[in-house]
């Protein structure tokens, strides 16, 4: 069932709202020129397609256009930051990070500054643009790098309160945020604490425990309820990957006794092995990965894509059964 506290929206299965990751974004850097006079904005000649736009008409003093120069976007920022702004970089996640990934770790995670990394266009769920802007290794890129903390929000509203987090932070942040519209599962009053997992459906007595990050959460609440009685699960909401809630998630695997991770990510690198890397230490259990198999994207629709590529909800569900019958093999 809905776990109470996570106070999700009561009409979550039936997707009356949608709206992409990156409204939410757009969003909370209005509250933040009006509350933050030291937030500066910079991007990469896509403003408008990374809800900057609205920023740059409201605050145009504190907005720099570089132009398609992703290395001079992050080494500008690195120097705003090492007087005194906290600059927010806006561009696709597969030049931002993809492009500018030693101007990333140089100028701003060495000297642990805090510019603010802003990856759009995330996943596979770019659709048509195709595997050239379907960043699904940012995360990795990201993960690896000392100093840098790693955000995922699962839709708009949680995407507000984690840019709002990020502002507020005294060091370097990588926010990753889809073009799709996705259903909206989190509402006002639902937690967010930075650093902190958030459990979204429980069980009495799990059988396996989910974790999932972006907006694939919404998959995995699917296929709890799918399941239904049949088996019973755990469902987390993973919305900072680094740095991962270690003891939560040791608890919850230590309770169910199998897990599954869910991202639209290659599994290599991304949440499923910060989740394996964790428990390979601490409460070895069996583990499925539902994400990217060490594939390029390619166009198409945004949900064919997610079905193609494995990440839809009877792929879920049937991690889940995989999990489930290895560890009773195991047992």
């Amino acid at each position: 069932m809905l776990e109470p506290t996570a106070q999700l929206r009561s009409d979550l299965f039936e997707m009356k709202e949608q709206a992409p990751t990156r409204d939410g974004f757009g969003r909370a850097l209005l509250k933040l020129g009006e509350t933050h006079k030291n937030v500066v904005v910079l991007c990469a000649d896509l403003a408008e397609s990374t809800r900057t736009l609205p920023f740059k008409e409201k605050y145009p003093e504190r907005f720099v256009e570089v132009g398609v120069a992703e290395q001079n976007l992050v080494t500008l920022a690195a120097g705003f930051a090492a007087y005194g702004r906290v600059p927010f970089v806006a561009s696709y996640a597969a030049f931002s990070p993809g492009r500018n990934w030693e101007q990333i770790r140089t100028t701003t995670a060495l000297n642990q500054l805090p510019v603010k990394v802003c990856g759009m266009h995330a996943g596979v769920s770019v659709g048509p643009d195709g595997a050239t802007h379907q960043a699904l290794e940012d995360i990795a890129l990201m993960r690896v790098v000392p100093h840098m903390t790693v955000l995922s929000p699962c839709d708009e509203v949680e995407a507000y309160k984690a840019t709002l987090a990020a502002a507020a932070h005294d060091g370097p942040v990588y926010l990753r945020f889809g073009r799709e519209k996705t259903p909206l599962m989190t509402t006002a009053e639902t937690p967010f604490v930075f650093g902190k997992a958030q459990t979204v459906w429980t069980s009495e007595r799990p059988e396996v425990a989910i974790f999932a990050t972006g907006p694939l959460l919404y998959n995995a609440l699917a296929a709890a309820k799918e399941l239904g009685s049949s088996t019973a699960v755990s469902v987390t909401n993973i919305h900072t990957i680094k740095p991962l809630d270690r003891e939560a998630v040791v608890a919850l695997a230590r309770a169910a006794g199998a897990v599954v991770t869910v991202e639209e990510h290659q599994i290599a690198g991304g949440l499923g092995g910060a989740i394996a890397e964790l428990l390979a230490q601490e409460y070895p259990v069996p583990i499925e990965f539902v994400g990217v198999r060490d594939q390029f994207g390619q166009s198409g629709e945004p949900s064919e894509l997610i079905e193609h590529y494995g990440m839809g909800v009877l792929h879920v569900v049937a991690a889940i059964k995989k999990a489930q019958s290895r560890k009773l093999t195991r047992i």
